[in-house]
């Protein structure tokens, strides 16, 4: 049904989600971490992300905590790193 509607990028999505695809790609992180994560790999302080996403500080707070520990990594600049090598920013 997606390829008749032409919306492959939906159906590769879907199959991803099916498959465990997604999780492996995008290392456990949600869609709103996914986007944290970004900001952070362009060296956005948590005041800027929170501007930028319209959403508190001490909510990025915990975005970039569970960051860290959902990457295995000990830093902002470790997570950025992390980012980089691995196609996420």
């Amino acid at each position: 049904m997606f390829e008749q509607l032409g919306a492959a990028p939906s159906l590769a999505a879907v199959d991803s989600l099916t498959t465990g695809g997604e999780s492996e790609a995008t290392h456990g992180l949600t869609p709103r971490e996914l986007e944290v994560l970004r900001l952070v790999a362009t060296g956005k302080s948590n005041r800027e992300i929170a501007s930028a996403l319209v959403i508190s500080e001490h909510t990025v707070a915990r975005h970039v905590q569970n960051i860290l520990t959902k990457l295995g990594v000990a830093s902002r600049t470790a997570a950025g790193a992390f980012a980089f090598e691995h196609d996420l920013a």
